[in-house]
């Protein structure tokens, strides 16, 4: 890995206001391209706003028009784009995904495969979870309720990821986000290696549902790089430093302080994990 800056935005959608929402991504974006980032991370579902019943009105079919549009605002800044979205693949087929835009105009995806309970009726569940890669680094997503699942960060890492990124789409009635990140979050940065990034909508999105914002950026021992909460909106930057996961990914150190704990699995032991 080499040093990377991130961009985490905390971003009030307004739901079904696709353009409106568009107009503030690309806002986002040239202000992390200008800074220097070289990836800029969106809260879950931010392109439409985060609804279940409402949320097959204005999904979008990728590739497509928005996505085109997206992928040359990632071009012209220079940037690596993850963006939120309702994405339709066929009748009544709907995902909660993740667009990555990458400044090279390619794109790829990464559809939730964890699903709330009140979210099974509404949307269809991913079944892969991919490892993306810059010229600088390499990362995955897991969005919102993926993160409560420690399978799926040890895979990302043992699959390479350097970096994972968990846009989120929590509202206010859950409590108190920093809290109740600080619970997994760090377990999820330490046990697996990795740069933990998170961010969440933030307001009210114009129908009576509000969101409690927070970003979040935890180092691979589970340390707080940098956070912003409780301040609207706004966007997160942090530079990773390199030397400590690649300390512990190329193993240059004998002391078990830089230990990389997914080399010392016993998936011999594991069985009872995948019975159903």
């Amino acid at each position: 890995m080499e040093k990377t800056r991130i961009a985490l935005v905390q971003m009030q959608s307004h739901l079904g206001m696709v353009e409106k929402n568009l107009i503030k991504i690309e806002d986002y974006i040239s202000r992390a391209g200008d800074g220097g980032s070289d990836i800029i991370c969106f809260p879950e579902m931010c392109l439409q706003g985060y609804s279940r019943d409402k949320a097959g009105l204005t999904a979008v079919r990728m590739p497509g028009e928005i996505s085109g549009r997206i992928s040359r605002m990632a071009v012209n800044n220079g940037i690596t784009v993850l963006v939120g979205m309702a994405e339709e693949a066929g009748p009544e087929k709907i995902y909660i995904t993740q667009i990555v835009f990458f400044p090279d105009g390619s794109m790829q995806k990464y559809r939730k495969t964890h699903l709330g309970k009140s979210e099974k009726h509404y949307f269809m569940a991913g079944d892969d979870l991919p490892v993306f890669s810059t010229d600088k680094a390499c990362f995955g997503i897991q969005i919102c309720w993926d993160t409560h699942f420690p399978e799926v960060s040890a895979i990302l890492s043992m699959k390479g990821a350097e970096i994972v990124f968990a846009p989120h789409a929590s509202p206010v009635i859950v409590g108190d986000r920093r809290a109740i990140w600080m619970k997994y979050m760090a377990a999820r940065a330490y046990d697996n290696s990795v740069f933990l990034a998170a961010c969440n909508l933030t307001g009210e999105d114009g129908c009576g549902q509000e969101f409690c914002g927070g970003a979040m950026v935890l180092d691979p021992k589970g340390n707080i790089l940098a956070e912003s909460f409780g301040q609207g909106e706004g966007m997160l930057v942090a530079d990773l430093d390199p030397e400590i996961i690649n300390t512990i990914r190329l193993r240059k150190s004998r002391s078990m302080r830089d230990s990389f704990f997914l080399d010392g699995r016993r998936p011999d032991l594991y069985g009872p994990l995948i019975k159903k």
